[in-house]
């Protein structure tokens, strides 16, 4: 295949970053906005040696389950993928994503597992409850957006149609303030400026909502004006806050943060369940189907209030204090020691005792426990896209939990390390849950019991 070849191509199925698969003379081709069903004239944008990227020319038989996407610049964004498929057809083609990756890592139990049909949203849009938009200036107006899919075209976005209506609401407000009072506004190019990026929360349950202004440094012109501005955008804005990323890099946080007004925190519930959640803390960006990924996760455990159970990759203890009512005893760790003060802080407000958590890595920390005594009956993990650590993997294997419950967002990987953990445990199914509609992200929790 040469670039800018067409031909004919059939779509069988969808790709894992949502984008149609075809296969043209045994050579695998990717085409972005292709639904699998569709014939379509392709032509070839990039090769590579087994496989080539193509776009779609014309659609010669569309499928009945292509939509307009409501998103304006839907097209340009790339931060979803799939507003062109309606949303039924959206979670069908999750579980197949799912399904793929177990027939290419671990062929026997795509064979023999049940993949469960995923669980969808009710409503499927505005969910989000964090923004991060990037601010830049063209001429005298001020911009709050994303980046154009692999470019540096900042997109002014006003209304995103998967963040939850508040975030976007503060955002455009705050950058409208920033061009009034005129503060710098930062230059990819030559890192001048001073603030980078607006970052807003807002809590689904509380309604509280913070706002964090990225800079490259600590002063802050007509700050005290700033602040009261800010402030009236919405009486939902309990805490300010101002983080410093002096940098030049992708990650949007400095290490110091500074609270201008209000409170370091907000409030957030999920479930039976409250948060205090800074600037920086981790915590998903779904809340409302959180709680379902999560009554999941209590199902797949299957406690009945006499076995011990480990968090491993805990973050702030929401996994195991989900369990902990139906726990004897709940431990977890993290190699985020503030991860490990949060657990400890939220364990104390819910007013656990049967409770400990510790810093450092999984493996280590269950080796160290094992010595003192104490072996999990069920181990709950919901590791980064990486998935697990090979050394925490052969921990598992050693200790021989009774049970092992795995949260993943990426198909991949889960199947990868399902493939050696199936050793010594049965797979007894995969339950997909759809935490970011639109995308072709797809989060599993999956069940296994050690094999008599």
């Amino acid at each position: 295949m040469t670039v800018g070849q067409k031909f004919p191509l059939t779509i069988k199925r969808l790709g894992i970053n949502g984008e149609g698969v075809g296969f043209y003379k045994r050579n695998v081709v990717f085409v972005k906005g292709a639904i699998p069903g569709e014939e379509i004239t392709a032509q070839v944008t990039k090769t590579q040696r087994n496989f080539a990227e193509a776009e779609i020319l014309t659609i010669r038989k569309a499928s009945k389950y292509r939509q307009e996407a409501p998103c304006p610049v839907y097209n340009e964004c790339g931060g979803c993928q799939l507003q062109h498929m309606t949303y039924g057809k959206q979670l069908i083609e999750k579980r197949d994503i799912v399904m793929q990756a177990l027939e290419r890592y671990a062929k026997p139990l795509a064979e023999t597992v049940e993949v469960r049909k995923t669980l969808g949203m009710e409503n499927p849009w505005y969910y989000r409850n964090k923004s991060q938009f990037q601010v830049r200036k063209e001429g005298k107006r001020v911009y709050a957006g994303l980046f154009a899919e692999g470019s540096n075209q900042l997109l002014n976005i006003n209304d995103c149609l998967v963040q939850h209506p508040m975030t976007s609401k503060i955002t455009v407000a705050t950058r409208k303030i920033l061009q009034k009072l005129n503060i710098t506004i930062y230059d990819g190019r030559t890192l001048n400026g001073l603030v980078r990026t607006i970052v807003v929360r807002t809590g689904i349950r509380t309604g509280e909502t913070q706002v964090v202004l990225v800079t490259t440094r600590k002063e802050i012109p007509h700050v005290a004006e700033l602040i009261a501005r800010i402030k009236k955008i919405d009486p939902s804005i309990v805490s300010i806050a101002q983080n410093i990323n002096r940098e030049k890099t992708s990650l949007i946080f400095g290490d110091e943060t500074i609270v201008l007004d209000g409170k370091e925190t907000i409030h957030e519930e999920l479930g039976e369940l409250a948060f205090d959640l800074s600037a920086r803390a981790f915590f998903q960006l779904n809340p409302t189907q959180t709680v379902h990924l999560y009554n999941e996760i209590k199902k797949a455990a299957a406690l009945t209030g006499n076995e011990t159970v480990v968090d491993a990759y805990c973050g702030v203890g929401t996994i195991g204090l989900w369990l902990a009512d139906q726990a004897k005893e709940v431990r977890g760790m993290d190699v985020i020691p503030e991860s490990i003060q949060d657990a400890r802080k939220n364990a104390r407000n819910h007013g656990f005792k049967h409770t400990k958590y510790t810093v450092g890595t999984a493996e280590n920390v269950l080796a160290k426990w094992h010595k003192e005594g104490f072996t999990p009956d069920v181990i709950t993990v919901d590791p980064p896209r990486t998935g697990l650590a090979p050394e925490f993997i052969r921990t598992v294997l050693k200790l021989k939990p009774k049970r092992f419950v795995y949260t993943s967002c990426n198909p991949s990987t889960l199947a990868k390390d399902l493939n050696e953990l199936s050793k010594l445990y049965e797979v007894e199914y995969i339950q997909p849950v759809d935490m970011f509609a639109q995308t072709a992200q797809v989060e599993c929790v999956c069940n296994m019991v050690l094999k008599k």
